[in-house]
């Protein structure tokens, strides 16, 4: 698609935020299409469109479970909204009790941060500079008295891109009778789900099916007693006035008329992918994160966060420019270049933090900051991430107009247009007329750096 630029000009619009959400697979959107016509509620209708959905809701819950890897005879998979419900979900069902602990790290998402605060005590696997920890870290975490309930990781950063090492972390949980969640919503896209954790949660949206779907994977044995995270029609047998016998899960978990469409995008994309190929995706996705990162690093003024030269990642870089603020950038990369890319925490504060190199001071100063509604300062850094359809040409535009912005913040130039900052969010906008910029198209709550 073309997008207007402050030139006047329009430009294709590169799209190198994937991280936060892919763009449908046109398979994804042919399904959908193909699927609307006979789309109606599941579980519960003798009519023939009834039927015809709960087939397809049915292969999609099917395929998801698939995905995540061979072995699961005894999981279910929990279709939801995102990843961050699945946690959710999974936090009030595992009821864990007074003095249960958490085990987790501090480059995790909100997503898998938050919701285990509120159920444990969480204990916390920190990381070095350059944001990464080793499996000996997590072994550590795991020998100390008392021994957590679970071990919560993520699959892959969503900030850095970087890829813990799984497998011996999983092995090492299992030897010390520890199950293991994983949130793999960054993984999924990119690499196979490892079948040796006990619970597994991922989003559609960011897996090329942009409806809404969410999964959660695990035993059956975790669901199949115990009050449902939601209450509702669909999760239950019988119900009275004074009591109520819940139905068998997976139904059990999913009250309330479910997504279905979004189920029916999840599974399709969910055939794709696999129709791919994993080596095929890798490659690409090697050479990208290969050419993204290290062109990034050859620019004066251009510092790029987590692992250095040579370390595995999916295809993003998440990088600061010398004297230039990161939404400065992004705005800049949009309104002039027609990029588009994340800026601010993403939603891992605690992560970006460190990878910052903030200290306990500045950061008590930002949050006073933000508690008086100022945003202005907020830290953070740009990310750039692709997807399968990202094209080399793509990524070095990105490094082209990078390279430009530092050049300006370094020599003191002046950029095109003006540019003015909202306190109240954060966010740049540049002061010019031109359509698709006019002061009248200024999208009301949009912005990045909050999350």
């Amino acid at each position: 698609m073309e997008v207007p630029c402050v030139d006047g000009r329009t430009r294709p619009y590169v799209d190198l935020d994937s991280a936060a959400s892919t763009p449908p697979l046109p398979a994804v959107a042919k399904a959908v299409e193909a699927f609307l016509p006979v789309y109606s509620s599941v579980h519960r209708g003798a009519g023939w469109k009834s039927r015809a959905s709960t087939t397809a809701y049915e292969a999609a819950r099917q395929a998801a479970l698939d995905f995540c890897g061979p072995g699961r005879a005894g999981d279910v998979a929990i279709i939801c909204r995102n990843t961050t419900e699945a946690i959710n979900h999974l936090a009030y069902r595992l009821e864990l009790g007074p003095g249960a602990v958490v085990l987790t790290t501090v480059a995790e998402h909100h997503a898998n941060l938050l919701p285990w605060g509120r159920v444990a005590e969480r204990r916390f696997v920190e990381c070095g500079e350059d944001g990464t920890f080793d499996v000996e870290a997590v072994v550590e975490g795991l020998r100390t008295h008392p021994r957590p309930a679970i071990l919560a990781i993520t699959g892959a950063s969503n900030v850095t891109g970087w890829l813990p090492p799984l497998a011996g972390m999983i092995d090492a949980a299992h030897e010390h009778g520890v199950p293991v969640v994983l949130d793999a919503a960054q993984l999924a896209p990119h690499r196979p789900i490892p079948a040796t954790a006990d619970y597994v949660a991922f989003s559609g949206h960011k897996l090329y099916a942009p409806f809404g779907a969410g999964v959660l994977v695990g035993p059956r044995s975790t669901f199949a007693e115990g009050e449902p995270f939601l209450a509702g029609g669909g999760a239950v047998d019988l119900v009275d006035l004074d009591g109520v016998v819940w139905t068998a899960p997976p139904e059990r978990e999913e009250a309330g008329s479910p997504n279905v469409v979004g189920a029916v995008a999840l599974g399709t994309a969910i055939g794709e992918l696999t129709g791919f190929g994993w080596d095929a995706m890798e490659e690409h996705a090697r050479r990208l994160a290969r050419l993204l990162r290290e062109s990034l690093r050859r620019i004066e003024g251009v510092r790029v966060l987590g692992p250095g030269p040579g370390a595995d990642t999916l295809p993003m870089a998440t990088f600061e420019v010398s004297a230039a603020h990161h939404a400065y950038v992004a705005s800049r990369l949009s309104a002039e270049w027609g990029i588009g890319v994340r800026h601010g925490c993403f939603c891992a504060h605690p992560y970006l933090v460190r990878l910052l190199g903030l200290s306990s001071g500045e950061v008590e100063r930002y949050r006073a900051e933000v508690r008086r509604g100022d945003h202005s300062r907020m830290p953070g850094a740009v990310r750039a991430s692709c997807s399968i359809a990202t094209t080399e040409a793509e990524v070095e535009a990105l490094v082209a107009a990078v390279e430009s912005i530092a050049s300006d913040a370094l020599s003191g130039v002046a950029p095109p247009v003006p540019y003015e900052q909202d306190p109240a969010t954060g966010d740049y906008w540049p002061v010019t007329s031109q359509p698709g910029w006019s002061p009248t198209e200024r999208s009301v709550g949009s912005s990045c750096a909050r999350g």
